[in-house]
């Protein structure tokens, strides 16, 4: 937690602290969180300044680079990009796991990758937009360990490559595991809890981008479809859940702005590595809401 005069008192940072860990702990994963009061300042967290490997969750850079030049007129978002069948990058879901070419908007692909994680609209995207944009945006941003390395096709290629003849069956082997590149932040996509937060309040208070084009990223962010993670711990009709998730290997992420109805904005990203090596850990994944919703209730209640 960080000791700032606008911060809870000593001892419930302190109970805040020890609720997470020990939630992270029950679950089976190595997690670090971090939460800030978008309009107060307030903040909580675990680990908050750790490296950690962002996988999908870089797709909010990429978003943000997309609309960043999009507000400078140096790319139309209603741009049509051919989408073909050949050299796309796999995945279960979106154009990845559409068997025929299609035409689509610079937009829609933006949709396709934050609302279902689209790989292969990503990496469409990123063929527009380009890796150091990306690493300018957040540069610009003053994310000082938020960085982009490689595309999504590339990270799967190189996970090929360190699992071996054996492929994605070896990667629930420890051993296999351990080797692999794009679960070490300091080899691929990469950022910390605190700066993820940072950069989900700029969009928020509209600092960082036009108001129109903040206004899309939130929207898209809100489309998201996956419950099981940052919204489970929310399960609200009235609090407004936006996010982007990541998986690799024992790895699950979210990182997302919670709305409640009294006005409060609330930043949040989580990461953990679970012990675990099995693709599906319900445990895992719902640790995230509950940690969030922790962080969360501790900031509200210091309002």
């Amino acid at each position: 937690m960080n000791d700032t005069p606008e911060d809870p008192t000593t001892q419930a940072r302190a109970a805040v602290a020890d609720r997470i860990a020990a939630a992270f702990a029950d679950a089976g994963v190595d997690g670090a969180v971090h939460a800030v009061d978008i309009d107060r300042g307030t903040q909580a967290g675990h680990g908050a300044d750790r490296l950690v490997c962002t996988a999908s969750v870089h797709k909010l850079c990429l978003l943000l680079a997309l609309h960043r030049l999009a507000a400078a007129g140096r790319l139309d978002l209603t741009e049509q990009v051919e989408c073909a069948v050949e050299g796309r990058t796999p995945g279960g879901t979106g154009l990845a796991a559409m068997l025929d070419a299609s035409r689509m908007s610079l937009r829609d692909l933006a949709y396709l990758m934050i609302a279902v994680s689209d790989n292969a609209a990503a990496d469409l995207l990123l063929a527009r937009v380009g890796l150091e944009e990306v690493n300018r945006t957040t540069r610009a941003l003053g994310l000082r360990h938020t960085r982009a390395v490689e595309s999504f096709a590339a990270m799967q290629e190189g996970m090929r490559e360190d699992a071996g003849p054996a492929a994605a069956r070896a990667l629930t082997d420890p051993l296999v595991l351990a080797r692999l590149r794009a679960l070490d932040p300091t080899h691929g996509n990469r950022s910390t809890p605190r700066e993820l937060t940072r950069l989900l309040g700029a969009v928020w208070r509209d600092e960082f981008l036009p108001e129109a084009h903040g206004a899309a990223v939130r929207r898209l962010l809100g489309l998201q479809v996956w419950p099981h993670r940052l919204a489970s711990g929310f399960p609200f009709d009235d609090v407004q859940v936006f996010g982007k998730t990541g998986t690799l290997p024992t790895l699950r992420a979210e990182a997302g702005v919670v709305e409640y109805p009294d006005g409060g904005r609330y930043a949040v990203a989580v990461f953990t590595r679970a012990a675990d090596t099995r693709h599906v850990v319900p445990a895992a994944d719902a640790v995230i809401g509950l940690v969030a919703r922790l962080a969360v209730d501790g900031l509200r209640g210091a309002s």
